[in-house]
C-alpha cells in the first residue's frame, strides 16, 4: 500500500493506493474559483473541524489535511508512511 499527494489540476489529493491499484481519495487541498485556498480530510463520521478555508499557502493546507492522519481510520493496521514526492498524472505532466 501506498500514500502520496497527487496533483490535480487546481491542487493535491491525498491518496491511498491498495495493492490491486485501488486509488481511495482521503484529502485534499484546492484553490477555489474565488481565489482562495482550502482543504479537506475525510473522516468517519462528522467532524466539524475537517475542512478549512482561506488558507495562507497550497503547503499550508496539505499540512492540516495530513495531521488529521484519515488513512489510519480507514485502513487500520497498515503501517502507512508518507510518500516524499508528489505524483504527477500524465493528463497533467
Amino acid at each position: 500500500m501506498r500514500l502520496y499527494w497527487r496533483q490535480r489540476k487546481r491542487g493535491y489529493d491525498l491518496i491511498v493506493e491498495d495493492d490491486d491499484g485501488d486509488l481511495f481519495n482521503v484529502g485534499g487541498v484546492r484553490h477555489t474559483r474565488r481565489g482562495g485556498i482550502e482543504a479537506i480530510a475525510k473522516t468517519m463520521g462528522y467532524d466539524p473541524g475537517r475542512a478549512i478555508k482561506q488558507l495562507p499557502s497550497m503547503d499550508h493546507g496539505m499540512q492540516f489535511v495530513e495531521q488529521f492522519e484519515p488513512w489510519r481510520d480507514f485502513f487500520p493496521g497498515y503501517p502507512l508512511e508518507l510518500e516524499p514526492d508528489v505524483v504527477i498524472p500524465d493528463e497533467l505532466a
